[in-house]
Parts: structure tokens; sequence; C-alpha cells
């Protein structure tokens, strides 16, 4: 075990799992830009001081992932040594800034360029700045959870009577993708990648739970991470994962300060 500091950058939609019960990817960055990935975390069953939130400091024990997961960035935390540094990093004026100087450290220049560090060394997290985000795509999918899968979780349960009851984290009906281009010679200027950020379910269900029909919080969705985050006045970054069992990439957050050209950070 090691004791690692991280600023948390990413918080994926929690997904139920026959190994783990239930499970939050979750990943940041070192003091110097490392990104660092933490997982297995059953992110609601932590005790409240430990829930840590996007841009806070924590410190936590864990070590490299052995077996199958090969990606460098990989660890398995000790969630009981999880300690919270602090409040984040608040949204008031310049705290992009505060933020920018570890997220943008180690700012890859187009999804080309990880494609590359995938191939060279097992790369699997990043985040750079597409040179034009084309589209926020919205395609209605299940409401529920494959059977076989809850079967597999059911079963997993009955040795744990505190979880038997708990309910599995709901299922958003849609898929999201972003269609993007890179700065990039080789780009094939037809991006289209999943978004799997944990605030996109948030928002969602905040809007369902309001009385928001499915596609109205849809709309509200791409409202928000499309008008809003991808606008014309927002120097948007995408933060973007792989998978494990097909090592795909996904964009699993978004970094997104109103532009400024005084701010050197962000070119």
């Amino acid at each position: 075990m090691e004791k690692i500091k991280l600023l948390v950058t990413i918080k994926t939609y929690p997904i139920p799992s026959a190994k783990y019960d239930e499970l939050v990817c979750t990943a940041g960055v070192t003091e110097a830009g490392e990104f660092i990935r933490l997982y297995p975390v059953n992110f609601r069953e932590l005790e409240y001081a430990k829930k840590y939130q996007k841009y806070q400091w924590m410190e936590v024990l864990a070590e490299r992932h052995k077996g199958r997961d090969v990606r460098r960035e990989s660890y398995r935390p000790e969630t009981k040594s999880i300690r919270m540094l602090g409040e984040p990093i608040p949204t008031r004026a310049g705290s992009w800034d505060d933020r920018a100087r570890f997220v943008l450290a180690k700012k890859s220049q187009s999804m080309e360029d990880l494609y590359d560090q995938q191939e060279r060394d097992r790369t699997s997290l990043g985040i750079f700045k597409p040179s034009k985000i084309n589209d926020f795509l919205m395609k209605p999918d299940s409401a529920e959870w494959k059977p076989s899968f809850l079967a597999e979780l059911k079963q997993q349960r009955l040795w744990d009577d505190r979880k038997a009851t708990k309910e599995p984290p709901r299922k958003i009906p849609w898929k999201f993708q972003y269609q993007f281009e890179c700065s990039d010679s080789r780009c094939r200027r037809n991006h289209c990648m999943m978004i799997e950020d944990w605030e996109i379910g948030a928002l969602y269900w905040r809007m369902v739970d309001k009385g928001a029909a499915p596609q109205e919080a849809a709309q509200s969705v791409k409202a928000k991470f499309f008008d809003e985050i991808c606008g014309s006045d927002k120097d948007t970054h995408f933060f973007v994962g792989t998978v494990l069992a097909h090592g795909t990439w996904v964009i699993v957050g978004t970094f997104w300060p109103t532009l400024r050209p005084q701010l050197s950070l962000l070119p």
C-alpha cells in the first residue's frame, strides 16, 4: 500500500456489480498532474465524512491493480483510509485557475495523441481540448438492468443482509454521446463517444424527480451539457478514460472555464 494525495476530478455514474455490489470509478490528479484511477468504490456505502466531491483533495491508501487490469493509472483503494483534505475548490471567480494548474498539467493534444499513449504505455486516462464539438446525441435505452445481471447481484447480496434490501442505482434510460473533432491531422472528424459522467445522471434524475417526463429530462441534460458547457464562451475540455473490458474510450467528465485570453494555462 502507498499513500496517495489526489484532487478528485472524475466520478462515473454508479453501476451494479456482481463482484463489487456497486461500482463508481473515481479518478483525479496528483499535485504533479499525474492521473490516478481508484476502484472499486461503493460510494453510497461510504460514511458521510468520506463522501468526496469533485475538486476536493483526498488522501487514501491504495495499491496497484493486479491481474487483468494492466492500465497504468489503476489503483485499488482501502476505502476506510480515505481522508478529506479541506473543502472542494469553490466555483468562485478565479477558481478555474486554481483547478487548471493541476488538471491541465499533463494535458494531451488530441484523442489521437491518447490512442498513441495507450499503445505505448497503457495510458487509460487523460484530458484534451476538442477543436470542435458538433453535437450532443440522445439515444433511448432500456430502463432496466439486464435480468441476468440483477440475478447475479441478488445472489451475491444473499451473503450480506445489510445490502439485501438495498435497491441498485437507477438505470438511465438514455445513452448520451458527444460528437467532436480534434485539432490533429490524423483526426477522422467524426469522433462519437459515450458520456459516463456522474453529473449527467444526477441531473437527469433530479429533473425526473421534479416531475419532468423522460424526454423533457433528457432535453434538460442537453441544455446543460451541450448548450452551456460547450457554449462558444467556454474553453471546454474532455476528461476521458478507457473501459476495462474492451479498452475503448468514453468521456468521464468535462472541464469548462469561461474563455479568458489572459489565462495562460488554457491555450
